[in-house]
């Protein structure tokens, strides 16, 4: 078993973070061109607590390690489940999800916290990761599958966060140029 952590300030405030994690797999994110579709299976309001639950399957297209294409066959498409929690009250979002893809040979659980940060107009989020070869066998065998895992995992973490970056650029970019518009037709 092998875990991964990090933590990040995004220097935008809560809600412009958790209005774009919505979209932080679009077009113009060019670090999460492996992600082709974003399905949304189910979402409910809890009318108690007016916690947001959605449910959605992620399909991205991503190079298997050569060894594993030779054993299983598998092509380079992989499937992630996750399910997200968004508390207005509280103001944090939290995100569980867990890969499909190999799961009866690897087991990656990931959650993810978006919450305000201390530092004002900016936005926390904490990453981690439980990873465990499941495979049977010699146990240096599964250590190697663990440590390649989580050095994946740890790539892309990089990636991903240089991603939603962007999205959250030039969603704030295109917020402040349509408040311009507004401004500018009324006031002729």
């Amino acid at each position: 078993m092998r875990f991964f952590s990090s933590q990040h300030e995004f220097e935008y405030s809560w809600d412009e973070v958790t209005t774009c994690n919505w979209r932080k797999y679009c077009p113009w994110n060019d670090k999460s061109t492996h992600v082709i579709a974003v399905d949304t299976i189910s979402r409910s309001l809890d009318p108690k607590t007016h916690i947001l639950r959605t449910e959605r399957l992620i399909t991205c297209k991503q190079a298997a390690p050569a060894l594993m294409k030779k054993f299983l066959g598998s092509e380079d498409v992989s499937h992630v489940f996750e399910v997200s929690y968004v508390d207005l009250r509280a103001k944090k979002v939290t995100m569980f999800s867990q890969n499909l893809t190999w799961s009866n040979l690897i087991s990656v659980q990931e959650k993810v916290v978006y919450r305000p940060s201390r530092i004002i107009g900016c936005t926390t989020f904490e990453q981690s990761a439980k990873i465990i070869a499941l495979c049977g066998g010699w146990q240096k065998v599964k250590n190697t599958i663990e440590e390649y895992t989580v050095e994946r995992f740890r790539q892309n973490a990089v990636k991903g966060r240089e991603g939603f970056e962007r999205v959250l650029a030039i969603s704030r970019e295109a917020f402040a140029e349509q408040r311009e518009q507004s401004r500018r037709a009324q006031s002729a």
